[in-house]
């Protein structure tokens, strides 16, 4: 396991929106898929929000996780969101896709192949990824808590700043993973991340002095 290095950065309360406030859908029809999903990101782990209902007036709303996104990967940007909540993709190929500020909540990727994806700024909650293939994956501040992850190939992975908080991370593999500093020490206080997983992440008993 290869640990990035991490810098703390404090953010002033008055600085923060009150993501209840965002009017998701009028900003969505809009055209302003990019901004609210880069406003979400900034309140995912401070405060509760309410995500924009699912079209399911939209024929291709699954069928567009199989495109993902292609432009501005690095901060989710795109003029569409990217909504695959509670979709399909059992044993699917979505290797080297951008998913970049997804929503996935609730999600069936079990299986998938997701190789050299870009998860930048999803939105993973309740997702099941059982036996999906990460080797070589970009995870960055994407929210995966109480998502089913158990035998999951992290090998070769790019982790940081991601949430696993309540996500069963049984079995799963890190060979090589390049995972932050603080990824590390909230991915050790997991208590499903046990045996060869925990020695591959970088757990150790030295880490809590």
């Amino acid at each position: 396991m290869r640990t990035a290095s991490s810098r703390t950065r404090t953010v002033s309360c008055s600085a923060m929106l009150d993501a209840r406030k965002l009017n998701l859908p009028a900003m969505l029809a809009s055209g302003m898929a990019a901004v609210a999903m880069n406003l979400l990101s900034v309140q995912m782990a401070h405060a509760e929000f309410r995500l924009p209902p699912i079209d399911i007036k939209d024929p291709d709303r699954c069928a567009r996780g199989y495109v993902g996104n292609t432009i501005g990967q690095a901060n989710a940007v795109s003029d569409k969101l990217l909504d695959m909540r509670k979709c399909s993709y059992k044993g699917a190929n979505l290797s080297a896709k951008v998913l970049a500020g997804a929503l996935m909540s609730e999600a069936d990727l079990s299986e998938t192949n997701l190789q050299e994806a870009v998860l930048t700024k999803a939105y993973a909650v309740n997702a099941n990824f059982e036996n999906a293939d990460m080797t070589n994956a970009v995870l960055d501040r994407s929210d995966f808590s109480k998502s089913n992850m158990k035998g999951v190939k992290f090998n070769n992975a790019v982790v940081t700043g991601a949430t696993f908080e309540g996500t069963d991370l049984t079995g799963t593999i890190w060979e090589e993973a390049l995972v932050g500093g603080e990824d590390v020490k909230r991915l050790c206080a997991n208590p499903t991340l046990v045996g060869e997983s925990r020695d591959q992440v970088g757990c150790r008993v030295s880490s809590n002095r």
